[in-house]
């Protein structure tokens, strides 16, 4: 299982619905999987390295790309 190396975001579980004429009538498992990419970052001594990033810290400027 795939995490983002900065934030820890991992994949999440919960129920997929399906809904019809207002009622609930079926819950089924499903995952939400994270949106990671692998980016080359500059690590805390200042070298580069491949590391599993989510979008949303990419996004926010969380991380120093390469």
């Amino acid at each position: 299982m795939a995490k983002c190396a900065v934030c820890g975001k991992t994949q999440s579980n919960g129920k997929k619905l399906s809904i019809t004429r207002s009622h609930i009538s079926k819950r089924s498992p499903r995952t939400w999987n994270p949106n990671l990419r692998r980016v080359k970052a500059i690590i805390e001594n200042g070298e580069p390295k491949r590391i599993h990033v989510c979008a949303k810290c990419l996004k926010n400027g969380k991380v120093k790309r390469a």
